[in-house]
């Protein structure tokens, strides 16, 4: 099986442009290609993950990835699949966001020897002339064809400021640079963006001649990101200090049925064999292909030792067999039992089980919390400290959301 090919097999290909000229590249290992991240955060997401493993097996089969930071588009932002204006950010935010985004893209992408190349668009974008923009950018676009892009449709009702109308222009020239730059001759992306690449690729072709050898690959990256990776209290981070390898490798556990084959294929590099196997499972073997899909991804996140301890935190908690020492931990100290006791609402909030009171007294109500496995029903249970010493408790709120606590 070709690289292309597997890409295909792997459920990762929406549309091309130039298939065969495509194919060529990317089985040949001719492919300088990038993929663009605004930093609109201080750390990655699952989203950009999804991305981060079509650049690392990409590169694996001896293509050039260069990850595009957005410095200088994070400065307008994204209008695709908004509802509303994106929050304008400072520069310093901005810049920090960078670095952070540096560091964690390192763990997938070998970026030594020239192998791959790490920029910023704030480095061209930044210093362009606006009126040298529009004499030189500005007659390669159609205002009417422009409009007729999804990104725009969806915002035309609700208001599309002129701002985030240039983000289009902003992400060709980025294509149209890194291609007299660096010889980038494709780009690939998320399946919301698909009139801006091709804004890009024509750019390419109109400003340098139709033989400029420019493609792009749409990819089912973004709508697929989007909705593997949210949760109901918010996004799922790469960064362990927003979303530890517990928890990570927990979200990664609770995949729909349905979701974890796809999963399996977009996200691992496990053989394809392998995966189309795990077809004919069913009922409970299907639990334990979402574990080989956490194991696996946590692995390559946070490393091997880590996955380890997520999948040992996991069955004690779940099977009642493992190390209860690998759980998410919440420390009590003597400040916490100043007034005696401590009431489960007062647990449940210290463990970042609940966001206040109110939220706590809630999910005690409604039957989500318990303690060890029994179900607390009563408001007004309240513990010792000694009930937390030793080995602690486990404390859980739903099937999902649980805390080790423990006193010292």
């Amino acid at each position: 099986m070709t690289v292309y090919d597997e890409l295909v097999a792997r459920g990762l290909i929406a549309q091309v442009t130039d298939e065969k000229e495509i194919k060529d590249l990317v089985n040949n290992g001719k492919a300088v290609f990038y993929i663009g991240f605004d930093p609109t955060a201080d750390s990655l997401h699952v989203g950009h993950f999804m991305a981060l493993c079509l650049m690392k097996r990409l590169q694996m089969a001896g293509n050039k990835p260069i990850a595009l930071i957005g410095g200088g588009t994070a400065m307008i932002g994204d209008p695709s699949g908004r509802t509303d204006m994106r929050q304008m950010m400072t520069k310093e935010t901005i810049d920090h966001n960078v670095e952070c985004f540096k560091k964690q893209m390192s763990r997938f992408i070998d970026f030594s020897d020239d192998k791959a190349l790490l920029v910023n668009n704030a480095d061209w974008l930044m210093d362009l002339n606006y009126v040298e923009v529009l004499r030189e950018i500005g007659p390669h676009f159609s205002v009417n064809r422009m409009l007729t892009a999804e990104c725009y449709k969806q915002r035309m009702e609700r208001g599309l400021s002129f701002l985030e109308f240039n983000y289009m222009i902003m992400q060709s020239f980025d294509f149209y640079t890194l291609y007299q730059k660096y010889g980038c001759n494709m780009e690939f992306g998320g399946d919301d963006q698909w009139s801006n690449m091709l804004g890009g690729t024509e750019l390419i072709r109109r400003k340098l001649g139709k033989d400029a050898y420019a493609m792009t690959i749409n990819l089912l990256l973004n709508s697929e990101g989007k909705k593997m990776g949210k949760t109901q209290s918010g996004a799922v981070w790469l960064d362990p200090n927003k979303t530890s390898p517990f928890e990570f490798y927990q979200y990664w556990r609770n995949v729909a049925d349905a979701d974890v084959l796809k999963c399996l294929r977009m996200l691992t590099f496990l053989p394809l064999e392998q995966i189309d196997e795990m077809d004919k499972w069913e009922g409970s073997q299907l639990n334990q292909a979402k574990e080989i899909l956490a194991f696996e991804l946590t692995k390559l996140v946070h490393g091997e030792e880590e996955a380890k301890k997520a999948e040992e935190g996991a069955k004690a908690l779940f099977s009642g067999a493992g190390n209860t020492e690998n759980m998410p931990t919440t420390e009590l100290t003597d400040e916490d039992f100043a007034d005696g006791d401590m009431d489960i609402l007062a647990v449940l909030v210290k463990a970042n089980l609940a966001g206040s009171r109110s939220d706590a007294r809630r999910a005690v109500e409604q039957g989500g919390v318990s303690v060890d496995g029994e179900k607390v029903t009563d408001i007004h249970t309240t513990y010792s400290a000694d009930t937390f010493s030793c080995d602690g408790k486990v404390i859980k709120r739903g099937k999902k959301k649980f805390a080790k606590i423990l006193k010292k």
